[in-house]
């Protein structure tokens, strides 16, 4: 089933009964009503929201991402669940005892299916994209000649004009960071569903990131972000500020479209088959990645 993503923009008061979210609208007197099972993400970004801790454990228990914004209204932080999956501690035992070999060929699966996924993007907005096919073919297991960004690099000269893509540089990277942390927070979401750590990457081992593992599945995903900022950008006039329009285009990330072995699913429900996939290489059972492809 598809989750729904609730962004509360407004002053609000969240609820529980009957395991239905209430949302009352104290500025217009008004309530609304989601039943709580349909929610797959929630983002708060309005220092005047009022929630109980019964919400909180409701949403947690149905392992909905709860994401806080800050002054900027930009994602600052992220809840979940630190009980995701019946078999959790196998899974996990599995996942911190792999062997540097598997995860050497895992991230080489990444790499082979983020650059795949970059050069679709290239071919569908008929910019040069063949020189990111021999870059595929060139990834080898952990990605020592680091291909990825050799491919990154021709990817953003030819996707935007002028652009240096940098998480504190100018626009659109505001669209890219507000895009990718939504992403972000549906594969950490989906991993923890699986009984994985997220804080335990295959190739990013920063210290303090929590979210490693996230940061290393999600780069496969990324393309599709783009694709949606590209397209968004030659649907509008101006790109200075992050809209509500501009929101909720990137929101929908959540239901876009991918195609998994050949199937099409909406991009929340895909990312729960790629980490089920990553548990199953972790525990020995599968070699390969279920990993997306842009239609």
């Amino acid at each position: 089933m598809i989750k729904r993503t609730l962004y509360f923009r407004n002053p609000s008061y969240l609820s529980v009964n009957l395991d239905q979210l209430i949302i009352k609208n104290p500025d217009k007197d008004t309530s609304s009503i989601v039943p709580i099972e349909d929610i797959g993400v929630v983002i708060l970004d309005n220092p005047q929201i009022t929630l109980t801790m019964h919400v909180l454990r409701k949403l947690q228990d149905n392992k909905v991402a709860i994401i806080t914004c800050n002054k900027a209204h930009m994602p600052q932080g992220l809840l979940l669940p630190l009980e995701g999956n019946y078999t959790q501690s196998e899974i996990q035992r599995n996942q911190i005892n792999a062997s540097i070999p598997l995860k050497k060929q895992l991230w080489q699966q990444i790499i082979v299916s983020k650059i795949s996924n970059q050069k679709i993007v290239l071919k569908k907005l008929n910019k040069p994209w063949k020189k990111l096919q021999v870059l595929e073919s060139r990834v080898s297991s952990g990605d020592p000649e680091n291909i990825e960004g050799q491919a990154a690099n021709y990817y953003w000269n030819s996707l935007f004009e002028n652009f240096n893509r940098s998480r504190f540089g100018d626009t659109p990277n505001n669209f890219l960071n507000y895009g990718y942390a939504i992403l972000r927070s549906i594969v950490a979401r989906a991993l923890v569903s699986s009984g994985l750590l997220p804080s335990l990457g295959i190739f990013h081992k920063n210290k303090y990131n929590a979210f490693a593992l996230a940061d290393d599945m999600m780069e496969p995903y990324r393309p599709f972000v783009d694709l949606l900022v590209y397209n968004y950008a030659k649907s509008t006039e101006s790109l200075d500020h992050l809209t509500k329009d501009a929101k909720q285009a990137l929101l929908s990330i959540v239901t876009m479209d991918i195609l998994l072995k050949k199937r099409k699913y909406p991009l929340m429900v895909g990312m729960s088959l790629t980490s089920k996939s990553l548990a199953d290489c972790f525990a020995g059972s599968k070699r390969k990645l279920v990993l997306p492809v842009l239609p």
